[in-house]
């Protein structure tokens, strides 16, 4: 049984979340200790459980140690098989972080599955809805279908977001998988982006203004910018505006091997709209003027996939989540990982 430290990297619940991932994938069960050991209140939190329980409905995956502040879980994996599924976090915890242990598993699975979740979409400290869906996601389109409907939008502290994600796998054979290579950015061809806020804020027009100030930031870029505005009844107020560059060669974007870079900024209080949308921008330019292929937010996703296919990607800044997810990787697959200044190579062990 693979034994795990969550105390390394991060500290956080990165560990976990890969280690679920990557023990359903390769069906090697594993214990882990000292979960979420580097943050104030560690242990297990609604989110991780969560995790599992989606896993338990998807996989009939058996677990020792479920529970809220549980440091120390054993898993044992089980098989992906068709399932239409529906996970309620009960709070605004993070449905994109939850979605990191499912997303793997299910592309290569050769099934058809079916996730409406409830929980945040646009909470801190995680990957936005928007972000997820336009950034990450075109990565993984090589390798199965998917369709990601944000039905609402769920902010701090009471959640409420739904979305429905549909993925139908085209593969479960690991062997030939072609190399992802990711180390070639051709010019800036447009900026998306989607500008957000609860319903009660529209009258203050505080999508517009987050839209505004960011269009400001990003106008000298000279490529064409299409940010739209997004209001939702949610049971939380809140705000927010992610945005993403299309990069591509002689003027065509690659649907294949997509170039994409995304940020995004969260609304608070005491935070003017328009800081949120300059932000955002300024954000965009420190990525774009790194000349990086994979942005920061998306690199130590991309991580375990890398682990997979192999291959190499040149990212804006190592992070400790990078790390995190390399030091999983490497006990679950025969790969080995080496980082030279920014750029992080994959490489199949036989």
């Amino acid at each position: 049984m693979i034994q795990l430290d969550g105390s390394l990297g991060e500290g956080g619940g990165a560990i976990l979340r890969q280690a679920l991932a990557l023990s359903t994938l390769t069906k090697k069960p594993f214990e882990i200790k000292n979960i979420r050991k580097g943050r104030p209140t560690p242990g297990l939190k609604a989110q991780h459980m969560h995790s599992i329980i989606a896993l338990e409905k998807i996989s009939g995956c058996n677990t020792v140690g479920c529970e809220l502040g549980s440091d120390t879980i054993t898993f044992i994996p089980g098989d992906i098989k068709n399932k239409h599924i529906k996970v309620d976090v009960g709070t605004a915890g993070s449905i994109t972080l939850l979605l990191q242990s499912l997303i793997l598993p299910i592309i290569f699975s050769g099934k058809k599955v079916i996730i409406e979740l409830t929980g945040g979409t646009d909470v801190k400290w995680s990957q936005p809805i928007d972000h997820f869906t336009n950034v990450f996601v075109p990565h993984l389109k090589k390798y199965a279908e998917i369709e990601v409907n944000t039905m609402n939008r769920g902010y701090y502290p009471k959640g409420g977001g739904k979305i429905i994600l549909k993925i139908k796998s085209n593969t479960e054979q690991l062997e030939d998988l072609k190399e992802i290579q990711l180390t070639k950015r051709g010019e800036l061809l447009q900026i998306r982006g989607i500008s957000h806020a609860s319903a009660d804020l529209e009258s203050a027009m505080v999508a517009y203004k987050q839209l505004k100030n960011a269009d400001v930031h990003l106008a000298h870029l000279k490529v064409p910018i299409n940010i739209r505005m997004e209001y939702s009844k949610t049971p939380s107020t809140g705000a927010g505006i992610c945005i993403w560059g299309l990069f591509g060669i002689d003027g065509e974007y690659d649907f294949i091997r997509p170039v994409i870079i995304g940020v995004d900024s969260l609304g608070e209080r005491e935070k003017k709209s328009e800081a949120v949308g300059k932000e955002a921008a300024e954000k965009f330019l420190k990525e774009y003027e790194t000349n990086t292929v994979v942005d920061k937010y998306t690199a130590d996703q991309l991580i375990p996939v890398l682990a997979v296919t192999g291959g190499q990607m040149l990212v804006s800044k190592i992070t400790n989540h990078l790390h995190s997810n390399i030091y999983v990787c490497e006990k679950f697959l025969p790969v080995k990982f080496e980082i030279s200044e920014n750029l992080v190579t994959a490489k199949k062990l036989s």
